[in-house]
């Protein structure tokens, strides 16, 4: 088991960044390997479960663990997603950053997945703070 941890900071105000996150609808136009979410929410809540499903057509199933807004400028939150007997474990997080928003993405989980998922993790994170 392996821990990895991928920032991006860019212009895009923490709120906007937030709010790319917590719409569920948004998330394949920040991140390039998602092509829809299935869940029968539209916004990010604590305990929320469904699938994404990625470009290459690999649904993966998923449970949020928890959501929070700490304040105006730190918001957090935790999702599980689960491929067979592949798990991992994504703690993501938005903070303020000058004029504009860091994001992180922890990841933990066998390593050579945290490993090849990395990049296409920065690339999505690096969208997500894109104004």
């Amino acid at each position: 088991m392996g821990r990895l941890t991928v920032h991006a900071t860019g212009p895009a105000r923490p709120e906007t960044v937030w709010q790319r996150y917590a719409r569920i609808d948004r998330w394949a136009s920040w991140s390039p390997q998602i092509r829809a979410v299935r869940t029968p929410d539209r916004r990010l809540t604590s305990g929320m479960c469904g699938t994404v499903e990625s470009i290459a057509g690999i649904r993966v199933a998923f449970t949020v663990e928890h959501v929070e807004h700490v304040d105006h400028d730190h918001r957090t939150w935790t999702w599980r997603v689960r491929l067979g007997p592949t798990r991992l474990r994504l703690h993501h997080n938005v903070r303020a950053h000058g004029r504009g928003s860091t994001t992180g993405l922890t990841m933990e989980g066998p390593r050579p997945v945290i490993l090849a998922h990395a990049p296409l993790a920065r690339l999505a994170l690096r969208r997500l703070v894109r104004p």
